[in-house]
């Protein structure tokens, strides 16, 4: 009665949360995705409580939702707007929260360890951090570690975090004590993609201290830019690589290609549309009503009563349109992706650091190479030992 034998899993951390032995660790496995280990198995009593709150082992999501109220929204404060990935709620929503008395659980790049990582933010002024999105895994240990029974909580993370830590909060009856925010996910890339990405960025700007997944200098619908460079003294970040997903940059290539997602992105992922355990949703607005709009908007799912009281309280500092789920929810994705069948060549070959440019090359090569009869593909995969 115990993760051991969960693998390629989520990689969501809230089994480690609760253990209450504390011999659980969160490390990447052989394809750079976060993955349960137990260190000490000796000191295991199979006390259940990791399965217990483990979402990847259910096939239910912990709560739906018939009832949601969608709207389109932004925030009225333009800088806010300008800085954020679509319209600023997420960000207004925890600024509101902190000044109601809320610690904020969100996500934040560390550039000493180069990955994405949850925290807690008990001011405004250290919740900036958690400003725009982060396409990359994220180790939630640093924040979920604080998370406690005496403080009110706002977490946000992705869907399948978020249902694992509704099961967790509900376990041990301190719900009242959390608003749980997710949002629109199409996956996430192995860590392997993004170390080789800013091993050959790094290579011509030195070490990136700051990192900006989108950035809306070239328009929000065009806002698919990876930005990377340094923070000055006075606090600025000064990006000295700027590439552009609509330009070929290989970092989009891979992600929303859906070439090296984890395993779970497509054969487990519940999550889609306004399939949620939490009790608010939030994403970009894609779609035909917004589609001249170049400053950002953001869709919103107020999913639970806690979700539709805080639509409430920020009719002063957020512009609200309430419109259908169908106008809400267009351009997002409906379906899980199907994974493809050249994944597991990509992924060791971005395990021994090919550059993504030659992969790149293979992943074109390989794609053709479907069309042929499936013999003369054997053979021709033998000859060449692309697959090794």
């Amino acid at each position: 009665m115990n993760i051991s034998k969960i693998h390629n899993c989520y990689g969501c951390g809230v089994c480690a949360t609760i253990c209450p032995h504390h011999i659980i660790s969160i490390e990447l496995n052989k394809e750079g995705f976060y993955e349960p280990y137990i260190k000490e198995k000796e000191r295991c009593t199979d006390c259940g409580l990791c399965l217990s709150v483990c979402s990847y082992s259910d096939d239910k999501v912990a709560d739906t939702h018939d009832d949601a109220d969608y709207y389109a929204a932004w925030s009225n404060d333009s800088e806010v707007r300008r800085k954020c990935s679509s319209g600023g709620l997420g960000f207004e929503i925890g600024r509101h929260l902190i000044e109601q008395g809320y610690k904020a659980c969100g996500v934040r790049y560390n550039s000493t360890t180069n990955r994405a990582e949850h925290y807690v933010a008990e001011t405004v002024e250290e919740y900036l951090s958690s400003m725009g999105s982060k396409y990359i895994q994220s180790y939630t240990l640093p924040g979920f570690e604080k998370l406690n029974r005496k403080d009110n909580f706002l977490v946000t993370g992705t869907p399948c975090q978020i249902d694992s830590l509704r099961r967790y909060i509900r376990k041990l009856r301190i719900e009242d004590h959390f608003v749980l925010m997710d949002f629109f996910c199409h996956g996430v890339p192995s860590m392997f993609l993004w170390n080789q990405y800013l091993r050959e960025v790094e290579k011509q700007i030195g070490k990136a201290s700051c990192i900006s997944w989108r950035n809306k200098q070239t328009g929000w619908h065009d806002s698919w830019n990876m930005c990377l460079g340094e923070i000055s003294e006075n606090g600025e970040e000064r990006f000295r690589y700027m590439s552009r997903w609509s330009k070929g940059d290989l970092f989009y290539h891979f992600f929303l290609g859906n070439y090296c997602l984890g395993k779970a992105c497509y054969e487990k992922c519940k999550y889609k549309m306004a399939s949620s355990a939490a009790d608010i949703r939030i994403g970009d607005l894609w779609g035909t009503v917004y589609e001249k709009d170049q400053e950002g908007v953001s869709a919103v799912l107020a999913l639970t009563e806690k979700g539709k009281a805080l639509v409430r309280e920020l009719h002063n500092s957020c512009h609200f349109e309430q419109r259908s789920g169908d106008i809400v929810m267009e351009g997002q994705m409906r379906v899980p992706p199907a994974r493809p069948y050249i994944r597991k060549v990509i992924i060791r070959q971005l395990a021994n650091r090919m550059t993504l440019a030659n992969i790149s090359v293979v992943t074109l090569r390989l794609y053709y190479m479907s069309f042929l009869p499936k013999r003369a593909l054997k053979k021709l995969v033998k000859i060449v030992k692309w697959a090794k």
